[in-house]
């Protein structure tokens, strides 16, 4: 295995958002390398448990070596879209002080040029975070029947050539099977219209769009956001940082649904639907990484962070 390295975005804001108690329960749903997990075990006293979740074997692996000082932790490695049935296994349904998920692709996971993530360099097509799973980049560029191929490069990549990039990848394949990162980044900047070359590398959008749709991580999200709601107790914290404004759109879409309270017409003198706030926004707009964390961590421009608190208005 190589050297798992990670560099924990936001690290500090979200920290100090998330208020931690130290004899409370938090659950990381997504491990890392343990940047925030071990900030949190830190605060936490003998009394006090994190729960670290990843679905990435080598996250575990390197997480649970850089934290095997702290008894008072465990590794699971899961995918955090199973968090209510991990959270029930472990007995913290309603439980849990804090949740915390850092959405998106590793430091690790791009710059090992091997797990097929990066466009830069050449290496087999995978881009599977769990390694478990039978579909890989490799199976749904050389399977997906065009237009699907298209709606994927378009919804998840955002990606304004979508069209043009899948008929590019359907003709090339139907001479060969495209087998490598390096094959994929030429066919889809030989389909790039050259205007729109100018501002990003031509495959950015196409490799978020296909890493998305490998891993299943939007899809997943919306319940994932949900069990962690399920997961804590009144007063307990959720942060989510994000990376793109996909996964954002769902976050933000989903606290807005449980922060909001009385939804009866303007004209209503009183409250007669007698629905509560489920959450309450813990800070006003999502904090973003600030210059000196950009300077160091470009990769942190793109960065959101929202925080939300349980509240006691619960069904």
């Amino acid at each position: 295995m190589s050297d798992f390295h990670h560099i924990s975005v936001l690290l500090h804001e979200t920290i100090d958002a998330m208020e931690i108690n130290p004899d409370g329960i938090y659950v990381d749903c997504t491990l890392g390398g343990g940047g925030h997990s071990e900030e949190i075990l830190k605060r936490l006293s003998p009394n006090g448990f994190l729960y670290g979740i990843d679905r990435d074997d080598e996250a575990i692996a390197a997480a649970s070596a850089r934290l095997s000082k702290y008894p008072n932790f465990k590794a699971i490695h899961a995918n955090f879209h199973t968090l209510r049935s991990v959270a029930e296994e472990e007995g913290i349904l309603g439980k849990a002080d804090g949740v915390l998920f850092d959405l998106g692709v590793s430091s690790h996971q791009l710059d090992d040029v091997s797990r097929g993530f990066s466009y830069h360099g050449d290496a087999p097509l995978d881009m599977r975070m769990d390694r478990r799973e039978e579909v890989s980049a490799k199976t749904l560029v050389n399977t997906l029947p065009e237009s699907e191929l298209a709606r994927i490069l378009r919804d998840y990549g955002e990606e304004k050539a979508a069209s043009r990039i899948a008929s590019f990848i359907v003709r090339e394949r139907e001479e060969k099977t495209i087998e490598t990162t390096g094959e994929l980044v030429d066919i889809i900047s030989r389909a790039m219209p050259a205007k729109m070359k100018r501002d990003k590398h031509p495959a950015k959008r196409s490799f978020q769009a296909i890493r998305i749709a490998v891993n299943g991580e939007l899809t997943g999200l919306p319940n994932a956001l949900e069990a962690a709601y399920e997961t804590l107790k009144p007063g307990g914290r959720l942060a989510v940082i994000t990376f793109h404004s996909l996964e954002d759109r769902l976050t933000k879409s989903f606290l807005r649904d449980k922060e909001t309270g009385c939804t009866c017409p303007k004209e209503f003198p009183i409250c007669v639907c007698g629905k509560k706030p489920k959450m309450q926004s813990v800070i006003r707009k999502p904090l973003e990484a600030g210059e000196a964390e950009l300077e160091a961590n470009p990769r942190a421009r793109s960065a959101k962070l929202r925080v939300s608190e349980k509240t006691d208005y619960t069904e």
